[in-house]
């Protein structure tokens, strides 16, 4: 099996620093588990649709606003600026 060759300096860096922060036995084991994290960071991740559906659908559980309702009042009365 060969070695992990990073041919641009920045990215070796980098890979030498996970490295040593992870303590890695080598750079191929840091950039594995690296990507390893990165693929379940994306895969984890809720889209911006599912999300924002999420939202509505609690919205609509908490029904209409209450058109008379004062939100500076009761922040006042949070302060004691009654």
């Amino acid at each position: 099996m060969a070695g992990l060759f990073i041919r641009d300096e920045a990215v070796n860096a980098l890979a030498v620093e996970a490295m040593k922060l992870t303590g890695a036995a080598n750079k191929t084991e840091a950039v594995r588990a690296a990507l390893k994290a990165a693929i379940k960071a994306a895969k984890d991740q809720v889209p911006l649709m599912e999300r924002l559906e999420a939202a509505r659908n609690l919205a609509d559980q908490l029904g209409p606003v209450e058109p008379e309702y004062d939100a500076k009042a009761d922040a006042d009365a949070l302060w004691g600026e009654d």
